[in-house]
C-alpha cells in the first residue's frame, strides 16, 4: 500500500503510544518487521513555543523508516506551524491525532474531543496539509461516546481536506480501552473512503491480524498494547501472512537478549538513570508469561542501573 507518496511495505505497523514508542522501541519493532511506525504524540502548543522537550519526541533516526510524527492540537493554525516546525526532523508523514481518550487532553479539546466537531477536524487537516509537502495522516475513534459514533463522517470530512490515510480504533473515547474493539466500525469506514484505511483496536496476536484484515477489509493493521515486551508480533504476522514456517514460540534465552538490548538502547539514547526508570515497566511487560513473573515484576521497579536488570534476568530459567 501507499500513503500518499510513502510506500509501506508489510501488514503491521506500530502504534503510537505516549511514554512508550520513543527511538529505542520504534527500531526495534522495524527490526523485527514493523512496515510503519507512528511516534509519541507531540504537543502542537509545546512545539511552537520551542520546549525542548517536547523536540525530543520529533528525533527519527534512519533505522526506523517509513515513520511518522504525530501531532496534537485544536487550533489549525498552531498545528501547521507546528507541522512545519516538525519537518525539520524528516518525518515521512504528518499523523494528527484525533483519538487520545486522555482526560488531560480530551477536556482541553484536543485528542478525541475533536471527533465532536467534524468541521474542525476538517480545517485542521486542509491547514496541516497546506503547510507540508509529505502526506497527512489523521487517527480518530469509533466516536466520543455511544450517542455520537461519527467515525464516518469524520473520516470523509478529512479525506475531502487532503488526508492521505486514515486510522480508526474501534472504540468511543467513553470506552477508552474497553470493551472489545468493534471492528465494524473500521469496515464501515473503509466502504466510506477511497483512501488506505488503518485498523487499530485488539490485535494481539498474528491471527487476529489476519482476522481484522479480512474482516474489515483495511489496508494495513495498526498495533499498540499487542507489541508491548512483544516486538516479534511483527515477524510472526509477516510469517503467517506470507504462509511460511510456523512461528515458534520465544524462548526465555531470547526474550532476556531482545530485553536487554532494548533497554540498552534506551539508556544510549536517554542516559542511564532515565533509561532505567523507563526500563522498568518495559522490563515488566517482557517477563509476562516467564515461569515467576510476579516476582520479576516486584523486582523490576525498582531497577536503578544496567547491571541491576543483568542480575534481575540472571533470574530466568533458559
Amino acid at each position: 500500500m501507499k500513503i500518499g507518496n510513502v510506500e509501506i511495505k508489510g501488514h503491521a505497523c506500530l502504534a503510537p503510544m505516549a511514554g512508550v514508542t520513543d527511538r529505542a522501541f520504534r527500531e526495534l519493532c522495524v527490526d523485527f518487521g514493523a512496515a510503519y511506525v507512528v511516534g509519541e504524540m507531540v504537543s502542537c502548543r509545546g512545539l511552537t513555543y520551542n520546549n525542548e522537550k517536547t523536540k525530543e519526541l520529533l528525533e527519527l533516526s534512519d533505522k526506523e523508516r517509513p515513520a511518522a510524527v504525530q501531532l496534537f492540537g485544536n487550533e489549525p493554525d498552531i498545528m501547521a506551524q507546528a507541522a512545519v516546525m516538525a519537518m525539520e526532523y524528516r518525518p515521512d508523514i504528518i499523523d494528527i491525532n484525533m483519538g487520545c481518550p486522555a482526560p488531560k487532553i480530551a477536556m482541553n479539546g484536543m485528542g478525541s474531543a475533536l471527533m465532536k466537531d467534524p468541521e474542525l477536524c476538517g480545517k485542521i487537516v486542509s491547514a496541516v496539509k497546506s503547510a507540508v509537502d509529505i502526506p497527512v495522516t489523521v487517527k480518530i475513534r469509533k466516536g466520543w461516546d455511544k450517542n455520537s459514533v461519527n467515525a464516518v463522517e469524520v473520516a470523509r470530512i478529512c479525506e475531502e481536506a487532503g488526508a492521505d490515510a486514515v486510522t480508526v480504533h474501534g472504540r468511543t473515547r467513553e470506552q477508552q480501552y474497553m470493551p472489545s474493539a468493534d471492528w465494524d466500525i473500521i469496515r464501515q469506514v473503509k466502504k466510506a473512503v477511497n483512501i488506505p484505511v488503518i485498523g487499530n483496536g485488539d490485535v494481539t496476536s498474528a491471527e487476529l491480524a489476519a482476522k481484522m484484515l479480512e474482516d474489515t477489509g483495511c489496508d494495513l493493521v495498526m498495533i499498540g498494547r499487542g507489541a508491548l515486551g512483544n516486538p516479534w508480533i511483527f515477524h510472526e504476522i509477516s510469517m503467517l501472512i506470507g504462509h511460511e514456517r510456523p512461528w515458534l514460540p520465544v524462548s526465555n534465552a531470547e526474550r532476556i537478549s531482545v530485553l536487554l538490548r532494548h533497554v540498552s538502547k534506551i539508556c544510549e539514547y536517554k542516559g542511564e538513570k532515565t533509561g532505567m526508570r523507563e526500563a522498568r515497566k518495559h522490563a515488566a511487560w517482557y517477563f509476562k508469561g516467564i515461569h515467576g513473573a510476579a516476582s520479576l515484576r516486584r523486582q523490576a521497579v525498582q531497577l536503578e542501573t544496567f547491571a541491576d536488570l543483568i542480575e534481575l534476568c540472571k533470574q530466568i530459567e533458559v
